[in-house]
């Protein structure tokens, strides 16, 4: 079993080395821990220090792509390394590594396909009391969203199967933690919070530059990864909340209409039929997005089994390396 612990990197030279000297380095249950960091285009250094400190794989990125890219690269980099468990940790050390253990044993055990590290909001001594209270609402309406029992939506510090791994796909550019649940409720996997510690970070972070920022962009987040999972449910609601309105004031046409007091009061007939209208064609948008979602996921799963079919031709060819005489003709055609 190995466990390989990814690291995405955006100019974190400084914090870097003590954030891999606090993850462990055995763990029960895991033949093989192997360390893994994404030099998202930094240009302190990043990648030479992590080939320092002893850093297993490094994989680099051109230019600064953000964190949701990196977190895919990491992903892609795992997989391909053979990793049976990923857990997903932050450069600037907020999150414990002590906690690693407690992280992925309900993946060891087969009790979950993700794990989210919970930092306890509601009584983190480094959480202002603002940033609790939109962490917790934020929290709530993922949950509820992403029908998943997490207690700390945007935490970043996760186990994931590899199995799991193979089947999550982030499409935005900001952040992958909201993104990430809701396609794990939507594809019925396992998710489970576990408490882990956290630790003061001096340094703000890089990924917004205030709330309102972070704010707007997970909500943003958050809407596109709902419509993009549930879009029957999403624009037919939308649908009938428009048509429902609409149809108050051709109501009230009609009860004037009915009454010979019908010539004036045209514009309510002309704003309701609008309104309606338009009902009408968003909830046929929701069909149509619907279709259009079957087929992503008839895609999805021929990447699935793509990666499966990658994951069978390196088994092959260690096989041929090792000079296993019992591989068949059929997977040396594979491997040419």
């Amino acid at each position: 079993m190995k466990l390989i612990i990814q690291i995405p990197c955006f100019n974190e030279a400084e914090s870097l080395p003590s954030t891999l000297l606090a993850i462990p380095r055995q763990i029960p249950g895991i033949d093989k821990v192997e360390l893994l960091v994404i030099d998202d285009g930094s240009s302190d250094g990043t990648a030479e220090v992590a080939r320092r400190w002893g850093v297993h794989h490094v994989v680099r990125h051109a230019t600064n792509r953000g964190l949701a890219a990196a977190f895919m690269t990491g992903l892609d980099a795992c997989l391909a390394a053979g990793a049976d468990i990923i857990v997903n940790t932050d450069a600037d050390g907020q999150y414990d590594g002590g906690a690693i253990p407690a992280l992925v044993l309900p993946v060891l055990e087969g009790k979950a396909d993700i794990v989210v590290g919970d930092r306890g909001v509601a009584s983190n001594q480094y959480f202002g009391p603002i940033k609790r209270r939109l962490q917790r609402l934020g929290t709530a309406v993922v949950r509820y969203l992403s029908r998943t029992d997490i207690n700390d939506a945007v935490s970043g510090f996760r186990a994931i199967s590899r199995e799991a791994a193979q089947r999550i796909n982030i499409t935005t550019e900001f952040s992958y933690t909201t993104d990430m649940l809701i396609q794990a409720g939507r594809k019925r996997m396992k998710v489970v919070s576990v408490p882990v510690g956290t630790n003061r970070t001096e340094r703000p972070s890089r990924l917004f530059k205030s709330i309102p920022q972070f704010i707007s962009r997970q909500m943003v987040t958050i809407a596109r990864a709902y419509t993009t999972y549930n879009p029957l449910r999403a624009f037919v609601s939308v649908g009938l909340a428009l048509a429902v309105i609409g149809a108050m004031p051709v109501l009230r046409f009609l009860w004037f209409w009915a009454n010979g007091d019908g010539n004036g009061h045209l514009q309510s007939l002309v704003l309701g039929g609008s309104l309606v209208t338009l009902g009408v064609i968003t909830s046929l948008m929701g069909v149509l997005a619907d279709l259009i979602g079957a087929n992503r996921k008839l895609l999805e799963t021929s990447l699935k089994r793509m990666r499966n079919l990658e994951d069978e031709l390196v088994a092959v060819r260690k096989r041929l390396e090792n000079g296993d005489s019992a591989v068949t003709e059929l997977p040396r055609k594979r491997r040419a």
